[in-house]
């Protein structure tokens, strides 16, 4: 069932040179074309997102939660056409483009409603010497922030710096992927339409190019989602004038199913993480390490789960086609790797790989140094092997670069909460897939190959604001310690108050 969608505002240039397709990954249909935004072009919308910063700042946080809230409500009303819209550009079917807005409404909305009590000023505690001074801590915009998005949670994943950084006060100038464009175009004209004349949010498109342009344009920091190979690139860029940046650069997610665990949940909820978005998220589930004892019997659950899985361009189907095409020969080659160096196929094979999609694999006895268990594969294939108990699964999980989720499977929440803190990683769902993503008070984010810095909640908000200290003197202070010439009685009574604080 196709859905109506109310096309894009497409590129007004005339030179062809300057404009690229986007198309439907599910057959190849020309979607529109759009601007190649070259260096000129995204300094002038940093220049226009200067101005429009100032403003912003100055109707302070009441005024900004009012355009933010109906920023959501025009969202919101629109959802169908937004899931419609990245349905045809990312192939996932449209009830899962529908979710992806659910939680694109959630996260705004709580960004919206939380900026004030997060950065707004409030009072802090003086030590002794500064007893005479009241301090005060609050976090100011930073300017103008660049993003530069992904393909595989358009409007999800990029949202979840733009909503935090304009909640926070900042304008912002965003790049989304070149395989997505329309849908960064459809927020830019949705934004309009609440704040016209105000280009707080802007949107530039074009290659790896017009994102390196906006990391050199002045922005304040940069928000960059994708690989770590990409990331390093644009660091090297922002590294040329010290401009800031947040990463989060892909995962290689780990399930550990305890011997207690429930299993029935633990394959129900490890397929849905396998086959996510056809396995295209950085939170995909891409290795499971299950307590012996119950393996065969969850490797069977999972099996039978993912049978149920049907990949296809219809809306009907479990999940679409691979969004970047050559993502299909990464999945190929690990799977051809690992089944080359002694691992077996429990499910589907090298045959599961076709030129658009890929049915579900699930392969065991896959060397620990093989690709497939060290790289980011981002397709629907899951490494599943026994250990001996919750001490080796963690070792396992943590035997990557990689460390921004993860999952425990566990009928004790002790012995859960207990392993979840072991595992290096950013985020823990203890008896769920991918649940720390959908709440928006919690910070998002990873660590080593998976990237730094968070998005959502209140570290999300801090991430886009800089803490500006100011201290108030309300009475004179009894001992003039900051002085040129400290009188030596002050110094003396200094000392004995400082030696009865902190030495007796």
């Amino acid at each position: 069932m196709r859905h109506d969608i109310e096309a894009p505002a497409l590129s007004d240039a005339t030179d062809p040179d300057r404009l690229f397709t986007s198309v439907d990954p599910r057959d190849g249909t020309t979607l529109g074309q759009y601007r190649i935004t070259g260096a000129t072009e995204v300094s002038g919308a940093v220049e226009r997102a200067r101005s429009a910063a100032r403003w912003w700042d100055k109707i302070g946080f009441r005024g900004r939660r009012d355009v933010l809230l109906e920023f959501k409500k025009a969202i919101a009303g629109e959802a169908d056409s937004l899931a419609s819209l990245i349905s045809v550009e990312t192939g996932k079917p449209h009830d899962d483009g529908f979710i992806e807005v659910m939680l694109t409404v959630e996260h705004l909305d709580w960004a919206a409603r939380n900026a004030s009590k997060v950065l707004g000023p409030r009072r802090v505690s003086s030590a002794l010497p500064s007893m005479n001074q009241k301090a005060i801590l609050e976090y100011l915009p930073l300017g103008v922030v660049g993003v530069i998005g992904p393909w595989n949670f358009p409007a999800f994943t990029p949202m979840g710096s733009i909503s935090y950084a304009l909640a926070a006060g900042n304008a912002v100038v965003f790049k989304p992927s070149e395989l997505t464009p329309g849908v960064g175009m459809w927020f830019e004209k949705t934004w309009n339409s609440v704040a016209p004349g105000h280009p707080v949010l802007q949107v530039i498109t074009g290659f790896g190019d017009t994102g390196t342009s906006l990391a050199r344009a002045g922005v304040d920091k940069i928000a960059f989602t994708g690989s770590g190979a990409t990331a390093r690139k644009v660091m090297a860029v922002c590294a040329e004038t010290l401009t800031p940046m947040v990463a989060e650069c892909g995962g290689k997610d780990a399930v550990i199913v305890a011997e207690d665990a429930d299993l029935d949940k633990a394959a129900e909820a490890a397929a849905f993480g396998t086959v996510l978005n056809a396995g295209q998220a950085c939170a995909s589930v891409e290795r499971i390490y299950v307590a012996d004892p119950v393996y065969q019997q969850f490797v069977d659950k999972l099996a039978a789960a993912l049978s149920r899985a049907r990949p296809g361009p219809e809306d009907t189907a479990t999940y679409g086609p691979m969004t970047l095409p050559r993502q299909v020969e990464v999945v190929r080659r690990h799977l051809r790797d690992a089944l080359d160096h002694g691992a077996t196929a429990v499910m589907g094979s090298l045959d599961s790989v076709r030129e658009r999609s890929i049915e579900p694999v699930i392969l065991k006895d896959v060397p620990d140094d093989s690709p497939a268990v060290q790289e980011e594969t981002f397709g629907p294939t899951v490494v599943v092997d026994p250990v001996r108990d919750l001490d080796e699964a963690v070792e396992r999980a943590n035997g990557t670069h990689y460390g921004l989720g993860a999952a425990v499977f566990t009928r004790s929440k002790k012995r859960g909460l207990k392993a979840a803190r072991r595992i290096r990683s950013g985020a823990v769902a203890v008896n769920s897939v991918f649940s720390f993503g959908a709440v928006p008070a919690i910070p998002f984010g990873g660590i080593g190959e998976s990237g730094f810095g968070r998005i959502h909640g209140a570290d999300g908000l801090r991430e886009f604001s800089r803490p500006h200290a100011v201290t108030v003197e309300r009475f004179r202070a009894p001992l003039a310690l900051f002085a040129v010439d400290t009188p030596e009685r002050d110094m003396r009574i200094a000392k004995r108050m400082f030696r009865m604080r902190h030495a007796w």
